[in-house]
Formats: structure tokens, sequence, C-alpha cells
């Protein structure tokens, strides 16, 4: 174990910084880019585009706050989102810093607290604290004295803990209308205070002013720009110009605003979904970035216990015997107690944490009203049986999952302890006794055991399943009631014999005991869960009367 973790060790210690990911890219001989993000979405889109790198504009991130680029956002709340941005991607994010939010004890602050949240740099401007964006009468905005700005540039660097973190000095002397000279004595000056890059700013439509500035600073250090104004410069101009590093400074929130607002106004327009639904990212997207499949991953690894769980209903009968009062609904939404066997049973799922459910309809499926729960189909449920409808739902069967009758109702405790067993393949069978002594139990269950009703789990297997009504010879150990929990761990083996199954000619006569006979044949252990009562099916008139006393808490 301790040689893993030396290796582990080595391995991380050659990992690049994002800090020296970002040097790297501020010190590469070619012409690299950046591109502006604002919150751990659109960052992670960004790294999802191919960029090396993310700046987060001050600009951008005040519009996701709602508020104005004068430093009504808080560095604190610039801070916090921030840390999403870079729990979000593994590419190093500049901040667009402003002004360092106050003297150079706000900027050791500052920096402080990017490093603690793997923040690989900040650039700040030489303007007056609170700031007002570049853009708007830039020619009338303060710029701080050099020596104070020096001053925080030296502050920034002393408390910088990686060595790698880079500060890049901007200047907005041309944009002030301070004239070329200046830009480029200030430049030297923050240089010199020990700069990792100079950032030249300028309002012009036109590149002229910072390929002057570049050709005068000969490249001393590196030269950052920001053509948002000069967008229509062939990029080729800033390669020759020997610039280093290219800021798409605002074009993520621009774009995110043209597309939010012509959604909102067509939806307010015309009262209805169906034409812009199209043309909008799914949710699905969302949850894909959002990392969901990651989440469901990790449920698997670590809760072993309760675990993400699915359910498939088999409940595609009309329901014999029950005829005169299924005309227009199949037999899972008759009403029990005023509820829907159906709905009775999603409750019961729904309440030990198995959420995700499929249902298999088949007569008058359009009558299946089970909101946030998927329906498919068996086309030929008429002439088909219990398998039939499980193959429909065949790709339901992800992780763990509960396959049930639809019919059922039980005591929550049922599922419960079903959920608790550790079996991979468990059955739930009914250990009371039959109430025809004369024939055997609907789904008669064999077991390697019987039932001891003591305090502690028996380890019971399955061994077979008779067929219905089958006379009575040996008595059987229970009846099993049509509640299995597959788990991923069998799951392979479970679809492999429901495979099986359905290459032969009578597959549409075959029912969930024919598939555990079948397992069970082949070598699989199917563990049996016993219970004794606490649950009833409904086949006939006479178990809909005892439906209702049993739903509204009567015993069995």
């Amino acid at each position: 174990m301790d040689a893993e973790i030396q290796v582990l060790k080595r391995s991380i210690d050659r990992t690049p910084s994002r800090c020296a990911a970002l040097r790297a890219l501020i010190r590469s001989p070619d012409l690299e880019f950046i591109m502006e993000a604002h919150n751990g979405l659109s960052a992670r889109i960004v790294a999802e585009a191919g960029f090396k790198g993310i700046w987060a504009s001050g600009l951008a991130l005040s519009a996701q706050f709602g508020v104005r680029d004068n430093n009504e956002a808080s560095w604190t709340q610039v801070v916090d989102m921030l840390e999403f941005m870079g729990d979000a991607v593994d590419i190093p994010i500049l901040l667009d810093g402003d002004t360092g939010y106050g003297n150079f004890n706000n900027m050791r602050r500052l920096v402080r607290k990017l490093e603690q949240r793997g923040i690989a740099g900040v650039c700040i401007e030489d303007k007056v604290f609170p700031k007002t964006n570049s853009f708007i009468d830039g020619e009338h905005q303060p710029l701080a004295d050099p020596d104070e700005f020096c001053g925080k540039i030296k502050a920034a660097k002393d408390t910088q803990e990686d060595d790698d973190f880079c500060v890049v000095a901007r200047t907005e002397a041309l944009i002030a209308g301070w004239g070329m000279d200046e830009a480029l004595r200030r430049a030297e000056a923050y240089h010199r205070a020990g700069a990792d890059a100079i950032l030249i700013h300028s309002k012009q439509s036109r590149a002229t002013q910072v390929v002057q500035f570049a050709r005068a600073w000969g490249g001393r250090c590196p030269l950052v720009i920001v053509p948002t104004k000069y967008y229509s410069t062939p990029t080729e101009v800033f390669r020759t110009a020997g610039i280093s590093l290219v800021i798409w400074a605002n074009h993520m929130i621009r774009s995110a605003i043209s597309a939010m607002a012509q959604t909102a106004r067509q939806v307010h327009q015309e009262q209805t979904l169906a034409s812009i639904e199209d043309r909008i990212a799914p949710v699905s997207e969302i949850f894909r970035l959002q990392g969901a499949d990651e989440l469901a991953a990790a449920e698997r690894r670590y809760l072993r216990g309760r675990q993400r769980v699915g359910a498939v209903v088999l409940a595609a009968t009309r329901g014999a015997g029950l005829e005169d009062m299924t005309r227009d609904r199949p037999k899972v939404m008759l009403p029990v107690a005023g509820v829907p066997l159906l709905h009775r049973l999603m409750g019961d799922l729904k309440s030990q944490g198995v959420n995700d459910l499929t249902v298999v309809a088949g007569y008058r499926p359009e009558a299946i009203d089970a909101p946030g729960v998927r329906v498919v189909e068996n086309p030929d449920h008429e002439h088909s049986g219990e398998l039939a409808s499980l193959a429909c739902a065949r790709d339901a069967l992800v992780g763990d999952t509960i396959v049930t009758y639809g019919d059922l109702l039980f005591r929550r405790h049922v599922l419960r302890d079903l959920l608790d067993n550790p079996g991979d393949l468990v059955a739930v069978v009914d250990s009371a006794p039959s109430a025809s002594p004369t024939e055997l139990a609907r789904d008669a269950a064999d077991c390697s055991q019987p039932d001891d009703l003591g305090l502690f789990e028996q380890r019971v297997n399955l061994l077979r399943i008779r067929e219905r009504r089958a006379p009575a010879t040996d008595p059987p150990h229970g009846r099993w009631i049509g509640l299995l929990l597959v788990r991923e761990t069998a799951r392979r083996a479970f679809l492999d014999a429901l495979d099986t199954l359905a290459t032969r000619e009578d597959f549409d006569s075959l029912g969930m005991p024919d598939l555990l006979n079948d397992l069970i044949e082949a070598g699989q252990r199917i563990d049996v869960h016993y219970i004794h009562g606490h649950w009833l099916d409904v086949n006939t008139m006479e178990d809909l009367g005892r439906a209702h006393g049993f739903a509204s808490g009567q015993p069995r």
C-alpha cells in the first residue's frame, strides 16, 4: 500500500498545476486564445469547445448577477462564483480582477483566496477603485498612480504561494487617451514590478494602436490583448505583431443574452413551447453538463445499502373475471379505497426510494395515468404473456431493478426488507398457509428450507416455481407473490435468460415463473425473502373487496 501511495504521489507531483498551465499559455511561442465564462455551466462549455483556458470576465460576472460593471458585485461574490467555475473544469482560469478591489492589502487577500480555489491568475487594471467599464466614457476615467499600482503588483507576487500563479497588469492609458508614450512607460514600470504579462487595451475599431504598442514593446514580456472592438482584424495580424495571448472577453454572456431574449419574446407572444423546443438544448444536455452520469456512477459505487433502484411494473392485462369493471381501463387502474391500484404501488415504491418507474401497458394503454412514470406498450398483449411484456421494457433493467406484477398490494416493510436483502436475485415468497389446502396456490414455491419464522435472517434459495394450480403432492414452502429484486450484479444473467427464452416458439405463452426456473436450471442462485402475509393480489371481485379492507389498514 505504501508503494502505491508513493507512485500516486509521484504522479501528482508530475501533473502540472493550473497555474503552470496558464503560465505555459502566456509564454507559448504560438499565439494562444482563452474564452470568457461567467459561471460553472459556461466554463464547462468553454472547456468542451477545446479552449485551453478561461477568462473570468468582470463584465460577464457582473452581468450574470444582474448588476453593473462598477464593482457592484463584491469581490467575495466573485470569488464564490469562481469556486463553482474551478470545480467545473480542469483548465486554468484567469480572473479579470478589476483594480484588485482596493489597495495593496485587498490585493494580498484576493490572491490568497484565488489560490485556495485553484484559480491560476489575476489581471488587474490601473484605474481607481471602484472602477467603471472601459467602454463607458473611458477617456474621462482617472488612472491610478503608477507607483501605487506597482505596489499592488509587488504585493500580489509576494503573497502567491504557487510560483506559477500569474499576475497580468493591464494598462488603460490608451483607453483614457493618455497616448502611446504613457502606455509604454506604465507597462515598463509594471513589468519591472513583477507582472508576468502586460495587457494593452484599446477601444479603437482597428488594431493600429495595439500593433504599434507591440512593435515598440519589443517582446520584453508576454503581451495580452482583448480585441472586442477591433474584432474584424485578421488573427494573423496578431501573430505577426508578436502577441502572446488573445482574450475573447464577453462573447459567451452576449450570445446567451441574445438566445434568452429571443426565446422569452417568442414564448410570451405565442403562449406555447411547441415552436421553440426543437431549437433549444434538451434538458438532458443540462444534466450532462452538470455531470449527472458521474453522480449516478458514484451512487452505484458508494451507496451500496440503498443505491439508486428502478422498477418495472407488468400491467398489460385487462383482468380475467373483472371484465365488468375494466371496459375502459386496465386492471391496474381499478380504484382501491378511492386510489387506483397502480398509484398505490407507485407510492409504495417511491416511499422506499425506487423512483425510476417503467410501466408495461397493453389493454387500454391510454388509460394509464401515471405522472412521472415511463409507460411502454406491449402491442401484442392479447396473445402474449408476462415475459413478452417484460421484454418490452428490457432497456429499463439498468442497475438494481424491482420487477413486479401491477396488481399487488403489500405493506411497505415488505419492499423495505427486500431492498435490504444482500442477494443478487431475490424472490419474495409468502410462507403463510394456502387458503386452498387441496390445491397448490398459484406460483407455488419450493425452497431449500422452510420459513423458520425466526428473528434472524435465513439464507434460503429458490428451487422451483411449480405450474399454477398443479395437483398437490408435496406441500410447497410458500407462494411467490410476483415481486422480484434483480441486482446489477445479476442483470447480465437475467437478461441472457430472457433473451434465450425469447428464441423459443412458445415464448408468447411464458410467464415470470418460466424465467425464474430457467435461471435456476442454469445454475443461477435466487435467494428467497420470506414474508408471512401482509400482501394480496387482485384477480377477482372477491379480491377487490378484500383489497379495500387491506388498503384501509385492516389485516389480510
